[in-house]
C-alpha cells in the first residue's frame, strides 16, 4: 500500500466521519489473517503500517510460556503490497458500514418515548416503513391505528417504542397506537406542558376512536384544560388532526375520586351522585335517565375510558332504577362526609335551576274547605227562590 492509498483512506475516513486510526487498526488485523495463509508463516505476527508512507511490514514473533516476545523479525512476504491493497478495500468498506451502523444506533439509542416524523416509503398489510433520513423506522401492523391508511410519500408522526441493534443496522420500532403519542403531540402544541406548568396525569386511549386525558396545573393561575384546548380550540384541533380525527376529551385531574370520576365521565352532565367504595374500588354513579346513554357511551366506550383514566371500576345506574334518590345509600357505602357533600352538590344546583312552586299541606286544606262552603251557599239560595215561587 502506497501513499496514494493512504490519502484515499484519509479522505474516506473524513467523509464518513470515521477515525483514521480505527481504519488502520482494522486493516492491520485483516492483514495478519491474510499473512497466516502463506506457507511457513509464523504462528504469531503483527502487521505494522506507517501512517505517512503507507509502508506495510509483517513482524513475526516468537513468544515464551508467559506470552512475552523473545524474538521478532521482519517476515513480510513478497507481493504482500498487492494483497494489502485488495484487503484494504474490503476492510475499509466493511469497517465503514460497521461504524455507520454504530453511529446510527447511538443516535437513536435511549430515545424510546420520543416522537419522530418520517415519510412513508413502503406500506402493506404486514408493516409500514418510515424514512427518517439516515435510517428507516418500522411501523408494525400491531402498532397501527384502526382505519388509518398510510399513503406513500406522506409525512407521518410516530412514537418510538423500541430501538434494536441488529447486524443490518439499528431497527427503530414506532407506534401510532401508544398513549405516549398523544402526550408527545400535546407537548409539541402546549408550551405550558413543556415548561412543566401543566402536567398530563393520566391517559386512556382507544386508538382511532377516542382518547381521554387528565391534566393538572402547578400554577393556580393557569387553567390546565384551557391551556390544552387553546384559543378557539386550536391546540387540541392540531392534535386531533395528527391523530386523523380521533376524538380527545380533556378533563381536570383531582385527588378527590368523586370529583375525578364525575369529570372523567364527560360529556355526561348533571350527574346526581357518585358513591365510592374504597374496599372494592368501585364507583357507583347515578345519572338522570336522559343522560344514561351519554354517560355509558357508544358500546360502553365513555364508561370504559373513564374507568381506565381514573383507575376505578365504574357502575353507572339510571336515577329511576336507583329509586330516584340515593341519600340513604350514600352513607352505607364507604364515603366520607366531605365526599358525600361533594357528590350531592351538583344535584342541589340542578334542583335550584329547575325549582317549581311547592304545594304546602295547609294550602291543600284551605282549598278543600272552601269548595263545600260555596256549594252550600248556592244550594240555600236555590231553595229560597223555589220557596218564593
Amino acid at each position: 500500500m502506497n501513499s496514494e492509498m493512504m490519502q484515499a483512506l484519509r479522505a474516506v475516513a473524513q467523509d464518513r466521519g470515521v477515525d483514521e486510526i480505527v481504519l488502520l487498526q482494522a486493516l492491520a488485523d485483516a492483514l495478519v489473517t491474510a499473512y497466516k495463509r502463506f506457507p511457513e508463516s509464523a504462528e504469531e505476527a503483527e502487521v505494522v503500517i506507517d501512517p505517512d508512507t503507507g509502508e506495510i511490514r509483517v513482524m513475526a514473533q516468537e513468544l515464551d510460556e508467559d506470552y512475552n516476545i523473545v524474538r521478532e523479525w521482519d517476515d513480510t512476504p513478497e507481493n504482500f503490497g498487492r494483497i494489502a491493497a485488495q484487503t484494504a478495500k474490503q476492510v475499509i468498506s466493511q469497517r465503514i458500514r460497521e461504524v455507520e451502523r454504530d453511529t446510527k444506533f447511538a443516535e437513536y439509542s435511549g430515545r424510546e418515548g420520543d416522537i419522530v416524523t418520517g415519510i412513508v416509503s413502503q406500506a402493506d398489510h404486514r408493516y409500514t416503513l418510515l424514512d427518517l433520513g439516515r435510517v428507516e423506522a418500522l411501523l408494525p401492523q400491531s402498532e397501527q391505528a384502526p382505519m388509518e391508511r398510510y399513503e406513500h410519500a406522506k409525512r407521518l408522526k410516530a412514537y418510538i417504542v423500541e430501538v434494536r441493534n441488529t447486524q443490518k443496522g439499528p431497527q427503530i420500532v414506532v407506534s401510532r397506537t401508544h398513549p405516549g403519542l398523544v402526550e408527545a403531540l400535546f407537548r409539541l402544541e402546549v408550551p405550558e406542558i413543556e415548561q412543566n406548568v401543566v402536567e398530563i396525569k393520566a391517559i386512556a386511549r382507544e386508538p382511532g376512536r377516542r382518547t381521554k386525558i387528565a391534566v393538572w396545573s402547578n400554577d393556580e393561575n393557569v387553567d390546565p384544560v384551557g391551556s390544552c384546548v387553546g384559543a378557539s380550540g386550536g391546540r387540541v384541533r392540531e392534535v386531533m388532526t395528527e391523530l386523523r380525527g380521533e376524538k380527545v376529551d380533556i378533563v381536570p385531574f383531582s385527588e378527590d375520586p368523586v370529583t375525578y370520576v364525575r369529570a372523567a365521565l364527560s360529556p355526561a352532565k348533571n350527574i346526581r351522585e357518585v358513591l365510592c367504595d374504597y374496599e372494592s374500588g368501585t364507583a357507583t354513579v347515578i345519572v338522570p335517565d336522559q343522560q344514561l346513554s351519554l354517560a355509558i357511551g357508544k358500546e360502553g366506550q365513555n364508561a370504559r375510558l373513564a374507568a381506565r383514566l381514573t383507575g376505578w371500576r365504574i357502575d353507572i345506574q339510571a336515577e329511576s332504577e336507583h329509586g330516584g334518590s340515593s341519600e340513604s345509600e350514600g352513607e352505607a357505602v364507604g364515603t366520607t362526609p366531605a365526599e358525600q357533600a361533594s357528590a350531592e352538590a351538583p344535584a342541589d344546583a340542578i334542583a335550584e335551576e329547575q325549582e317549581t312552586p311547592e304545594v304546602q299541606p295547609e294550602d291543600v286544606a284551605e282549598t278543600d274547605e272552601v269548595a263545600p262552603e260555596a256549594e252550600t251557599q248556592e244550594t240555600e239560595q236555590e231553595v229560597e227562590q223555589k220557596q218564593d215561587v
